[in-house]
């Protein structure tokens, strides 16, 4: 490795600005102020697993912690197998807004984007 690089971690997920725009406006309301956005996977949803979005003001030891544009978002470890070299954006369409997962080791996804399989 050349020297002055730093290893890229190819476990992290990103944020993107409009993602992390969206999160610091939902943290200026009082009831997610001082919390971070954690994001969860878990067995079910019409795919296999689902995405579970949430604000969380408790830190666990097995957590794996990203900050991007100012904000902070949390990832147990065993979820951070499934979402390893995501990216979270926040997307505005005529149908609504919503925080989406792009994410690689996803080999198929529903049609609302909520669940996946691998």
């Amino acid at each position: 490795m050349p020297e002055g690089t730093t290893p890229i971690d190819d476990r992290a997920v990103t944020v993107t600005e409009s993602a992390a725009r969206r999160i610091r406006e939902l943290q200026s309301q009082d009831e997610f102020k001082g919390l971070f956005l954690r994001i969860a996977v878990s067995g079910g949803g019409c795919s296999g697993f689902q995405y579970g979005i949430s604000f969380d003001g408790q830190r666990n030891e097995d957590d794996r912690t990203f900050e991007a544009h100012g904000v902070t978002v949390v990832v147990d470890d065993t979820s951070l197998d499934l979402l390893k070299g995501s990216a979270v954006d926040y997307v505005e369409e005529l149908v609504g807004a919503s925080f989406r997962i792009a994410n690689p080791n996803a080999s198929s996804s529903c049609g609302c984007g909520s669940s996946f399989s691998v």
